[in-house]
This record gives structure tokens, C-alpha cells and sequence, in this order.
């Protein structure tokens, strides 16, 4: 039986179910901003083409992501802190199985955001993969001391940026998204498995 005794999460340490339903929120409200941006301003999205050479490249290119910021994390002390902050806070509490909707729900509703309505909606130019990298960038910052972090979401918002601008095909940027998140997910689910779930507090 849970132990009802047990103190609740304190504020740098969040619950399962805080850390699902915040993904669940977030990715609902980057999706009705996207839909209210494309009713507004008449966006044309991306194509969204399901082929297998895109999935390859996607798989692909999420590994790569994946691999350089192994490296990066090796090489980059400022980096490796607040990676650390970031995931533990974000990953710690989940199980196993969350892993599936920690890469599906910000790869389907981050991408359609920043690479499908902003980037369209810049002009798909040059300066439209800067500004809409740099927003994506920003999205992921926790705190003024996670710097480091948003610089590499921003750089790795470019790289998915430009995939999507050379290949006119969103389905790209998007497999790689998910595998990023599902590599990241996994990876410090094996590197960290002391660390239990923060359990949530049943209901008396």
C-alpha cells in the first residue's frame, strides 16, 4: 500500500502525473495557436508526405541529434549541467512507458508550431529558420541558468528548420523530432535507474 504519509513534490521535483499533463497542456495550446495562426494569417503549411526515404532521413537525422548531444554533453560542462536540470526534472518521474508520449506529443505539436505555421508564415527564408529556431529555443528554457540548453534546442531547432525548408516535406523534421526524444528518454532511463518515480499523493 502507497505510503499516504509521504510529502508531496517540492517545487523543483515534479509528480508523474504533473509532468504528463503539463506535456499534454503544452501541446495542446502549441496546436490551437497553430490552428489560430493558419485561420488568421492564412498560412500555407508545409506537406506533410509519408514516404519511406523520409523516414529513413528522419530516423536518421534523430539519431544523429541524439549522437551530438552525447557528445556535447561530454565536451560542455555548462552544457551537461543544465541538461541534467532539465531532464531530471522532466524525465525522472516518468515511466517506462511514458517515454512513447514524451516523443510524440512535442514532435507532432512543436513541429506544426515552429516548422509548419512560423516558418511558412515568416517566408520561409533564411530569417524566418533563425527567429523560429530561437522560439523554439526559448520554449525549452526552465530557468535564466539553462542557457546552454536553449542555445542547443535553438541549434537543433535550426537543423529541423532546414530540413524542412530542403525537402518541402514536414514529415521530416517531425520522425526526427520523436526519435530525438525517444533516444534522449531511453538513454537516461538507462544511465539513471536508481532515481524512482515521484509517485503521486492518493487521495484520502
Amino acid at each position: 500500500m502507497p505510503n499516504t504519509s509521504s510529502p508531496s513534490p517540492s517545487p523543483d521535483r515534479l509528480s508523474r502525473s504533473q509532468v504528463l499533463v503539463a506535456m499534454a497542456i503544452t501541446g495542446i495550446v502549441l496546436f490551437v495557436v497553430a490552428r489560430v495562426w493558419i485561420h488568421f494569417d492564412q498560412v500555407t503549411l508545409l506537406p506533410v508526405r509519408f514516404d519511406w526515404p523520409g523516414l529513413i532521413i528522419g530516423v536518421g537525422l534523430g539519431g544523429a541529434i541524439a549522437l551530438a548531444s552525447a557528445g556535447i554533453y561530454q565536451l560542455w560542462p555548462s552544457y551537461r549541467h543544465a541538461a541534467d536540470q532539465y531532464l531530471s526534472l522532466v524525465l525522472t518521474p516518468l515511466l517506462w512507458a511514458d517515454i512513447v508520449w514524451l516523443g510524440l506529443l512535442p514532435g507532432l505539436s512543436e513541429e506544426l508550431l515552429f516548422r509548419g505555421v512560423m516558418l511558412s508564415a515568416l517566408g520561409l527564408n533564411i530569417i524566418a529558420l533563425v527567429l523560429s529556431s530561437l522560439c523554439f529555443g526559448v520554449l525549452h528554457m526552465g530557468s535564466l541558468q539553462q542557457w546552454p540548453y536553449v542555445i542547443w534546442a535553438s541549434s537543433v531547432g535550426g537543423v529541423l528548420g532546414w530540413t524542412a525548408l530542403t525537402s518541402e516535406n514536414l514529415f521530416i523534421p517531425v520522425v526526427a523530432h520523436i526519435v530525438t526524444n525517444w533516444i534522449a528518454g531511453i538513454s537516461w532511463k538507462l544511465l539513471h535507474p536508481k532515481r524512482e518515480p515521484i509517485q503521486d499523493k492518493p487521495n484520502p
